[in-house]
């Protein structure tokens, strides 16, 4: 059983990892229970502190990665209806992938420069908008990246501490 749970656990961390960039897929949480799973096995002891702090990291990151494309569109001068149009955008590109991953870019670019565009900004203040919508995505996948490739250390070093308990067939 342990290393069935082991197995769906690294499947779960490359999950994770894909989920960085594909957004149908949650990278962070997805990753956590591939960590959990290692917890549940026998050969792992119990650490609760571990588990806590990364599901707290992870799903801290899930909600940024829907607040930072707005907090980007404010930053480089966009108003009220740029994060609103930047939120619609992200939510169409989830709802409705047209443009498949290339949507998730798209959309809430588009959206931040539509939002602009009807608060009557003119379309060098709506671009800039835009693109810190743009910066906003880039900036919360990368902070998906590094916390799943950060879980996947923890998992990997995790396995590799226990390897006698979880693989006591090689000893």
């Amino acid at each position: 059983m342990d290393i069935t749970l082991l197995l769906l656990g690294f499947i779960l961390m490359l999950i994770g990892i894909l989920g960085s960039f594909l957004p149908v897929l949650p990278g962070p949480p997805v990753s956590w229970v591939g960590l959990l799973l290692l917890y549940l096995t026998k050969a792992v002891p119990d650490d609760w502190w571990v588990l806590g702090i990364t599901l707290v990291i992870a799903l801290a990151v899930f909600a940024l990665d829907y607040i930072i494309p707005a907090v980007g569109t404010k930053k480089f001068g966009g108003s009220r209806a740029g994060m609103i149009g930047t939120t619609v955008g992200l939510l169409v590109a989830l709802l409705f992938p047209i443009l498949g991953i290339f949507g998730i870019v798209v959309w809430p670019f588009v959206g931040a420069l539509v939002g602009e565009l009807i608060n009557k900004a003119d379309n060098a203040t709506a671009l800039k908008a835009a693109f810190g919508s743009f910066i906003g995505f880039l900036t919360g996948t990368f902070l998906k990246f590094v916390v799943t490739v950060v879980y996947m250390g923890l998992f990997i070093s995790t396995a590799w501490d226990y390897k006698g308990a979880l693989f006591p067939f090689f000893d």
